[in-house]
């Protein structure tokens, strides 16, 4: 874990003098023009092709690997098949039969009560044939979610059996696609993280973890309350003052982030013969809240803006696309960034409230194309200062989303609020003082990122180069005014 002790050039958040107890703030709403995602839609093909259901994989129990089989019979199958182990490095794997659970399998010819799965809902028989629990051959492609060396799961063709251990069937395998398993199905929906499965990393001292599942389960500091689904993070830290600062004047930065993200997937593969999908779409969305403060006289910083990361969040949700397992994998740096020009003490505070969502939509013709999209609003701000300069403060979160432990999309989403001012004290001989100063205040966010090579793993053409999502912005007034005696 690292700390804050490092020097940390951090200077005010704004360079106001507000001589009211607070000011009040107009509620804006920054809203994206983004590109229209793709349409991901049931299309009249041969008949084919089935509308997926797009849901969390059951919690609690294993999930069954999928199959496609080579021969073709048949569509991409659940199956009773695990992957016992995995070597990255060579591609061998070793695939078993998963031992059934107790209780759960109905004798043959015997109903099972309800005749559906408590965890999902579906009978555990339901679109199951014969060949779901032969062995893997050779061309057969095995959808898994993690395994022991498979981390963040596999997606792999088998290219050859090896034969018998004691384990299962050894065999080698080679990077495949998704469109291997989906094949001309479609599928389209949004699947919530599941605040208990993020592992987090305090990247500082002062950082804490709390979040909200389900009824009559709410956590957070001191007795918050968080909305289900949420997950919060809260920062407290010492910051290096400058080097003339007075004791009384120690920086600090304090506040929390709060989020609900979810995974949102579609696909279409009913392509009229073409090679690959119609359209796909991966990304992630959610609802956002922060409020945070820096107070106190920080080091002044020039030159490009001092970021300090304070916690790193993982996860790697399984989602059901019909019969196939795909893991998506979820990973956020959450920071405090800071520029200014000047050096002054200070004690602001706000608070933001919206939404965001970024990602690739692909169309066949068309390739892909980035979505970027968020809605922001502003709460009251109180700030003080005792000098001149310009300061820009965030409080974000760097963010990828992929598939099975490859990149897709990265993005960047920073709320932050801007100041500026000209505030000059004079004092002559006889006594006398006067303040003078203009100061203005900015609420805002920017949004950026891009799409990645590895969104390839859909089954759609290769791009030679990071297509960027383009730089989002979005910012109002919050307050101006003048101050003079």
């Amino acid at each position: 874990m690292r700390t804050l002790a490092r020097r940390l050039l951090i200077p005010g958040l704004t360079a106001l003098a507000l001589t009211a107890t607070g000011c009040g703030s107009t509620p804006h709403t920054g809203a994206a023009d983004p590109a229209a995602p793709a349409a991901v839609t049931p299309s009249s093909s041969d008949g084919t092709s089935q509308q997926l259901d797009v849901a969390a994989a059951p919690q609690g129990t294993p999930t069954p690997a999928a199959v496609a089989r080579a021969d073709g019979k048949g569509k991409t199958e659940q199956s009773t098949l695990k992957v016992a182990s995995y070597d990255k490095t060579s591609g061998r794997a070793v695939i078993a039969k998963s031992a059934p659970e107790p209780g759960r399998s109905p004798s043959p010819g015997k109903s099972s009560g309800t005749g559906k799965s408590p965890e999902t809902g579906k009978s555990p028989e339901a679109g199951k044939s014969p060949d779901a629990d032969k062995p893997v051959a050779v061309g057969d492609v095995i959808a898994s979610a993690p395994a022991p060396g498979a981390p963040a799961g596999l997606l792999a063709k088998v290219t050859e059996v090896v034969g018998k251990t004691d384990k299962g069937t050894e065999v080698k395998t080679a990077s495949t696609t998704l469109a291997a398993v989906l094949g001309d199905d479609k599928a389209d929906g949004k699947v919530p993280v599941d605040p208990a499965a993020v592992t987090v990393e305090p990247l500082t001292k002062g950082v804490t973890f709390s979040w909200a599942k389900g009824p009559g389960l709410t956590f957070g500091p001191e007795g918050a309350k968080l909305p289900l689904g949420n997950l919060r993070l809260d920062v407290n830290a010492s910051i290096d003052t400058a080097p003339d600062a007075p004791a009384s004047a120690g920086a600090s930065v304090s506040g929390f982030v709060q989020l609900a993200p979810q995974v949102e997937f579609a696909y279409d593969g009913s392509t009229g013969g073409a090679p690959g999908p119609r359209g796909a779409f991966l990304g992630m969305s959610g609802d956002w809240s922060s409020q945070w403060k820096l107070q106190g006289r920080a080091a002044a910083s020039t030159g490009a803006p001092k970021r300090i990361p304070f916690a790193k969040l993982h996860s790697s949700p399984v989602i059901q696309v019909g019969p196939v397992p795909v893991v998506v994998n979820l990973d956020l740096t959450c920071y405090i960034q800071v520029e200014a020009d000047g050096r002054v003490t200070l004690d602001v505070q706000q608070d933001v409230k919206g939404d965001f969502k970024v990602g690739g939509s692909y169309a066949a013709g068309k390739g892909w194309t980035p979505v970027s999209a968020s809605n922001v609003k502003s709460t009251p701000v109180k700030a003080s200062v005792t000098a001149t300069g310009k300061v820009k403060g965030a409080l974000g979160a760097e963010a990828s989303v992929g598939l099975y432990g490859a990149v897709g999309v990265t993005a960047d989403f920073a709320p932050y609020l801007r100041g500026e001012g000209d505030i000059k004290a004079t004092a002559s001989s006889d006594g006398k003082t006067s303040l003078d100063g203009a100061w203005a205040l900015y609420g805002g966010f920017d949004l950026s990122g891009n799409l990645q090579l590895q969104l390839s793993l859909f089954g759609t053409p290769v791009f030679e180069r990071r297509i960027p999502l383009g730089t989002l912005n979005r910012e109002w007034a919050l307050t101006t005014g003048h101050v003079g005696r």
